[in-house]
């Protein structure tokens, strides 16, 4: 683990935005662990979000042109990602769709830069993978294509119907690399090194047993 990813985490547990303890998924799981990065909700929290996503993009070494937010925590994340990046010498155009089109000013669904080129979407996780689909829509519909796709947290987890985690189910759909900030095998990692997060161990790593790719 890279010393930003660690950072991310201990931030994400400050905030609150990934808690411990018992919660009931969407999927009807009970999982030991819960990520909420809507609570990354102040100008500190954010930047720090928005670093990490830019040194991940750095790191991975992906190829394109723009960024892509998708309405609504895409968007925050997307704006924030293109300012870091801006901070560490590279300057990208960023675009944002919204949920309802508009018919007056500007109008449309589209918001920000002319979305062209190789687009890379900046999301905080994939769950149905609804959203993503939604975007890679817009994208293609631009006359644009997809680069990849990179999120603050991986559950790598099985989904309901498939062996496959979400983020593989999108991979092995669109062709596309997925990346994170951070997966569950890093806060695992974490938990191991840390007397204040060991409590949380075993029941993260029996999590992963049961429901890990």
């Amino acid at each position: 683990m890279q010393p930003y990813q660690e950072q991310f985490l201990r931030l994400a547990i400050r905030k609150q935005v990934l808690r411990f303890g018992e919660f009931t998924l969407k999927s009807g799981r009970a999982s030991p662990y819960f990520f909420n990065a809507g609570l990354f909700d102040d100008g500190e929290s954010l930047d720090g979000i928005c670093q990490a996503y830019a040194t991940r993009i750095d790191d991975c070494g992906i190829a394109f042109d723009m960024l892509f937010g998708p309405a609504y925590k895409g968007i925050a994340l997307a704006a924030g990602t293109a300012m870091a990046m801006a901070r560490q010498g590279r300057n990208v155009p960023v675009a944002f769709n919204r949920k309802e089109a508009k018919s007056h000013g500007e109008g449309g669904t589209l918001i920000g830069a002319p979305v062209r080129g190789r687009v890379l979407i900046i999301d905080d996780v994939i769950t149905a993978g609804t959203a993503i689909r939604e975007s890679i829509g817009i994208i293609r519909d631009q006359g644009a294509e997809t680069a990849g796709i990179v999120i603050a947290l991986d559950r790598q987890e099985q989904g309901r119907e498939s062996a496959r985690s979400a983020a593989q189910e999108i991979q092995d759909e669109f062709g596309f690399p997925v990346f994170s900030i951070v997966g569950l095998s890093d806060l695992l990692a974490l938990a191991g090194s840390d007397p204040e997060l060991a409590q949380y161990r075993d029941a993260l790593q029996n999590y992963r047993n049961r429901y890990g790719v």
